[in-house]
C-alpha cells in the first residue's frame, strides 16, 4: 500500500521548497539606495550585515517581534538599519527611512521571488486527491497574504491552510509548529500527515520527531544531501518526484 493512501495531509514548507529568492540582496539594497541618490553599497559586506542583524534580531525578538508586539514594520525597520550599520553605512534618518520604505516594500511584494515550476501543480494535484494542504513557514504575514497569492498559490486553490511563524509565535524547528499544523488540519493523526521541506534541522527532524511522516527536497545541491540520504531520510530533486514517489512508495512503520 502506497503512502499515499494512508496520508490525510501534506505541510509544505515555503522558500527553497515552493520558492526561491530572485537575484540577490544587495540587488534590492542597491536599487533602494539608488532611488534616493545614494551610491550602490558593496554587496558582499551588505550580505554578511544583514545576516549578522538578522541572527541578532531573530534572538532578540524571534517571529518578528510576536511575543514582544512589535509591529512587523518596526521589526524590519531595525533589521535594515542595523544591516547598513554593519555594512558600514550610517545613513541619517531622514535618508535612511526612504531607503527603508523601499526595501520594505520590495520584500512585501513578489518582486524578490520566483516560483518553481512544479509548485503549483504538485499542491494542485495533492488537494485533487483529497489531501488537505499546509503551509509551515518561518515567515510573516506578508507570505500569508501578499506574497503566496501574487505568485499564484491561493488559499482554497492551491492550500487549505497556513502557519507563520509571525502569525502564530513558534517557528521551526520548535516541533510545536507541526502540532499546530495538525490541529489546524483538524486533529489528523501523525502518521496519517507527511511533511515536505529543504532543511534536515527545521523541517525533517521536527515533524518526524513527533510522528510525521517527511522528506527532503535537494533543488540545489546541497553538499548536505549526501549525508542527509545516509541517515536514512528521502531526498528528491523535486516536486514532481516527491509525487511519483508519494504515489509508488510502500508505507513503511512511522517509527522506522
Amino acid at each position: 500500500m502506497s503512502i499515499l493512501s494512508r496520508l490525510r495531509c501534506v505541510t509544505v514548507d515555503v522558500t527553497g521548497t515552493l520558492i526561491a529568492y530572485k537575484g540577490e540582496l544587495g540587488d534590492y539594497y542597491c536599487m533602494a539606495a539608488k532611488s534616493v541618490g545614494l551610491p550602490c553599497p558593496d554587496y558582499k559586506r551588505m550580505h554578511e550585515g544583514f545576516k549578522d542583524a538578522y541572527t541578532d534580531m531573530a534572538k532578540r525578538y524571534p517571529c518578528f517581534g510576536h511575543a514582544a508586539k512589535m509591529p512587523n514594520i518596526d521589526w524590519w525597520r531595525t533589521c535594515v538599519k542595523d544591516s547598513f550599520i554593519r555594512a558600514g553605512y550610517n545613513y541619517d534618518d531622514e535618508t535612511f527611512e526612504k531607503v527603508f520604505k523601499r526595501i520594505y516594500a520590495s520584500f512585501g511584494s513578489s518582486a524578490p521571488y520566483s516560483i518553481f515550476p512544479d509548485s503549483q501543480p504538485f499542491l494542485r494535484w495533492a488537494r485533487q486527491k483529497g489531501l488537505i494542504v499546509g503551509i509551515v513557514s518561518n515567515s510573516e504575514y506578508r507570505y500569508q497574504d501578499v506574497i503566496l497569492p501574487a505568485l499564484g498559490l491561493n488559499k482554497g486553490s492551491e492550500w487549505d491552510f497556513g502557519v507563520f511563524s509571525g502569525v502564530e509565535g513558534v517557528e521551526k524547528p520548535d516541533p510545536r509548529i507541526y502540532e499546530i499544523a495538525l490541529e489546524r488540519a483538524g486533529n489528523v493523526a501523525p502518521d496519517e500527515a507527511l511533511h515536505i521541506g529543504d532543511s534536515m534541522r527545521k523541517d525533517y527532524q521536527p515533524a518526524r520527531s513527533i510522528g510525521m511522516h517527511a522528506l527532503l527536497l535537494d533543488r540545489f545541491k546541497t553538499p548536505d544531501a549526501e549525508n542527509w540520504k545516509k541517515s536514512g531520510a528521502p531526498v528528491l530533486p523535486d516536486l514532481v518526484a516527491a509525487q511519483a514517489w508519494l504515489t509508488n512508495q510502500v508505507e513503511v512503520a512511522a517509527g522506522q
